[in-house]
């Protein structure tokens, strides 16, 4: 039998990995916006109450993003963390461009954005 290498299948399940969770905090945020849209539609909420909340909701997905990514990885899991809240930052940015075909809806908020995915993701990876 052919003995693998100790370090084959760690190259391999790291962007397994990161989709994994990527993938789980988009479905948390599609419920937790879901969810906003709800109470918009409900309590008429303002519009400065949405942007916090949709804030939040970022925030909270990177979080559990984060939190995921430290689990999988084990190791250097603030670093995980960072890169998948920095990727979910990344993402978002990519379809808020191909839907508006501009930055309109983060462009005032572009870099507070970022700091919020990618922090709170270094965060989750904290904590995991």
């Amino acid at each position: 039998m052919e003995k693998r290498k100790q370090g084959e299948g760690h190259t391999v399940r790291i962007p397994i990995a990161l989709i994994k969770c990527l993938l789980a905090a988009y479905l948390l945020t599609g419920a937790a916006l879901l969810l906003l849209a709800l109470l918009l539609y409900r309590l008429q909420l303002s519009e400065q109450i949405v942007t916090i909340g949709i804030l939040i909701i970022y925030a909270l997905a990177c979080l559990a993003a984060g939190f995921l990514s430290g689990k999988c990885m084990r190791e250097r899991r603030f670093f995980w963390g960072l890169l998948c809240g920095a990727l979910y930052f990344l993402i978002l940015a990519l379809i808020t461009l191909l839907v508006n075909h501009s930055f309109q809806d983060l462009h005032t908020r572009f870099f507070t954005t970022l700091m919020i995915c990618a922090g709170s993701g270094m965060l989750g990876g904290m904590f995991s």
